[in-house]
């Protein structure tokens, strides 16, 4: 077994970084302090093909796997941006693979391309507030009327949908009580935002403030037929080729992130002394940054070992949600340790370990908390009776 990330992702790695590093950290702050969505960022990754890493060719896209985007984003989150950074793309690149694997061949015509390129953004409209992880309870209703669709319902938590101009939907077409499995009767559709159907109100939150979050509120929203993607009434398990992904991209993520505060916190205890010496000679100091690093580096594995599977077309559901796990807890733990050495000065905005701090703990609260991932892991990997 070879464990040597080999050339090509070297390159890509090499690419991320040297794109990245035009857009410091004082960057970032200042986007985040001012919720400015960092459009030349944005457009300095979408000009050299990056959004398309996973699209086929022949719709304009680079045609490689998980594991070379999950080695983009992140060098990405890694670069002092974290998940403002990574945010900004990660949508573009794993919010597509239900239409790149289920979608219509005139649906991948019309829109893979505006994709690959950056000027197409799409938002991802699944979660609803009186349904969170229990995603057989949505209530978003899409009626059929001959060709088209009519959608009523509501969406939280959607990423970029100031942007987008497109939602990748899933909303009910059957009634929850009328199917025979609870996850049937979903159906998923890349609609259009139009603004005559659609409110966009934003949620104030704690971090990742450069690219916002929103409630949508859906109100008689026709969706043509061919915006179907996939299967009517399959929309559930179409969406788990985004959701699979999306897990271990952000899992690449959280390691990205927690290695950028490692660094940084090693930097300091290395020049920061303290009673004659610098910080990082005491072992309270040395032992937390020395057990981060062995965690990133046990979680950077475990993320490229689930992306790998999926490249393989393998079942990756519980490998997906064990690297989520634990690069998020990792990931975390790195970022609030190194915010400890900084002591005082961690709580202080121009040294940015604030920011990561805040960043990386979203990571343990999305796609879906750290309990239902172990809830996912007893179940289908251990074996054990349903919990809930």
């Amino acid at each position: 077994m070879d464990f040597s990330p080999g050339p090509e992702l070297e390159s890509i790695q090499q690419e991320a970084e040297k794109l990245a590093a035009a857009f410091g950290d004082d960057y970032w702050l200042d986007h985040d302090e001012r919720k400015a969505f960092p459009w030349d960022f944005y457009n300095s990754f979408a000009a050299q093909g990056w959004l398309g890493i996973l699209i086929p060719e022949k719709y304009g896209g680079a045609a490689l796997g998980v594991l070379q985007a999950g080695t983009l984003l992140r060098s990405v989150a890694a670069s002092g941006g974290a998940m403002n950074a990574a945010s900004t793309l990660h949508m573009s690149i794993f919010g597509m693979a239900p239409v790149i694997h289920h979608g219509s061949e005139a649906m991948k015509e019309r829109y893979l391309p505006p994709v690959a390129s950056g000027e197409l953004h799409v938002s991802f409209g699944v979660t609803e507030d009186d349904a969170g992880t229990d995603t057989s309870r949505i209530r978003t209703f899409a009626r059929r009327e001959g060709d088209h669709f009519i959608v009523n319902g509501k969406k939280v938590w959607n990423t970029k949908a100031q942007q987008a101009q497109k939602i990748l939907l899933l909303a009910r077409t059957t009634p929850r009580e009328e199917c025979r499995k609870r996850l049937e009767g979903m159906t998923l559709f890349l609609a259009d935002l139009d603004p005559a159907h659609c409110e966009i109100r934003d949620i104030p939150k704690l971090g990742r403030n450069a690219v916002n979050s929103n409630e949508v509120f859906l109100r008689d929203l026709p969706v043509p037929t061919e915006d179907v993607v996939g299967e009517v009434g399959r929309g559930f398990y179409h969406l788990l080729d985004g959701i699979n992904p999306e897990r271990i991209l952000l899992a690449a993520e959280a390691v990205g992130i927690g290695r950028r505060a490692l660094e940084v916190a090693v930097a300091y205890a290395k020049q920061r002394v303290v009673f004659d010496r610098p910080i990082g000679q005491n072992q309270a100091i040395a032992h937390p940054l020395a057990d981060s690093h062995s965690e990133l580096e046990a979680a950077d594995l475990l993320w490229q070992s689930a992306a790998w599977s999926y490249d393989r077309r393998e079942p990756v559901g519980g490998k997906a949600n064990m690297a989520k796990l634990r690069a998020a807890e990792a990931g975390f733990r790195a970022c609030d340790r190194a915010l400890q050495t900084f002591g005082g000065f961690g709580y202080a905005r121009e040294f940015h370990v604030e920011r990561y701090w805040r960043e990386a703990r979203l990571m343990r609260l999305v796609p879906i908390s750290q309990e239902m991932a172990l809830n996912h892991i007893a179940e289908h990997v251990l074996g054990l009776p349903r919990s809930y």
